[in-house]
């Protein structure tokens, strides 16, 4: 609990700092709700393998509109993102088509993903309110689950790891897209857990501790839940860290969100959940006497 004077200063700037970041620049919304075509291609050998410049000059000449060329990986992969063209799914066809004649010889195309503008405005609105269902029922959830006090610090930091998330996304500039939706949602159903597992502590001792100064008894709180914080954080982060080397492209993006996230609602839980109960003040049955000292632990009859 020391700690929180570090801590909830450090949160609180970068969060403010995220959202600003996120007001300028916005996300990098993937081809699930901007529409259009995505082209994923790796070369057939290291001799066939050119410049992004080159590649990004040819994709432009097609005149479909200016063309996004990134390179991934190691091994000279390259995205090819094609805004939407007029005359439906056909024309996007025509897009990938001319994509194939002229790089096909040198390039096996791993992944192709074409939106249209309707099916991208009705992901964008179903992404959209199912986020803010999820968060609103695990906020009521909370809200029940705890105390008024107990449940205004989860509901703070559930929101902390929510923000934390989307700042991710803003400064690494990763795609946004139906799986970062699934992301999100994973992420606040880890940071739910995460709290509800300290807290349930925090309030058994609340009861057991009557006299125990409040923070001391949050320190004990997580100090018996750390054995298990930790094993958990570490089996789900050796999971993760293998998504992220052997699971391939499609699934880069997601392993690498759910490892952040991971990280942050362990950061959250400890040093951000916790430490706001002694700034909203947690209820004790016995209050401390202002005159007594530091209080020994007496066990509640």
């Amino acid at each position: 609990m020391r700690l929180r004077h570090i801590s909830l200063p450090f949160s609180a700037a970068i969060s403010v700092a995220v959202i600003a970041i996120f007001l300028i620049f916005g996300l990098n919304y993937g081809v699930d709700f901007k529409g259009g075509t995505l082209i994923e291609m790796q070369p057939q050998s290291a001799e066939q393998r050119v410049p992004v410049a080159t590649v990004r000059d040819k994709a432009n000449s097609f005149g479909y509109g200016e063309v996004e060329v990134q390179e991934f990986g190691n091994d000279g992969g390259v995205s090819l993102r094609f805004p939407i063209q007029p005359g439906g799914e056909a024309a996007q066809g025509v897009v990938v088509e001319k994509a194939r004649a002229e790089f096909g010889a040198g390039y096996s195309f791993e992944r192709v993903e074409t939106v249209g503008p309707r099916v991208s405005g009705e992901l964008v609105q179903s992404g959209t309110i199912g986020v803010i269902l999820a968060v609103l029922a695990v906020l009521v959830y909370l809200w029940f689950r705890f105390e008024r006090e107990l449940a205004i610090a989860a509901i703070i930091g559930t929101l902390h790891d929510i923000v934390l998330t989307i700042g991710f996304f803003v400064i690494t500039r990763h795609e946004f897209n139906m799986t970062s939706i699934a992301a999100i949602l994973t992420i606040v159903g880890y940071s739910l857990n995460e709290t509800v597992v300290v807290f349930d502590r925090t309030r058994e001792l609340l009861r057991r501790y009557k006299t125990m100064p409040t923070i001391e008894l949050l320190n004990l709180s997580i100090n018996t839940t750390m054995s298990r914080t930790a094993i958990t954080s570490m089996t789900t982060i050796l999971s993760l860290v293998a998504l992220v080397w052997f699971g391939g492209r499609a699934i880069e993006g997601f392993a690498q969100v759910m490892l952040a996230g991971v990280f942050i609602c362990t950061y959250s839980a400890i040093f951000i959940s916790t430490p706001t109960l002694i700034y909203i003040g947690v209820r004790v049955a016995q209050r401390r006497q202002a005159q007594e000292g530091r209080g020994v632990p007496q066990p509640a009859e």
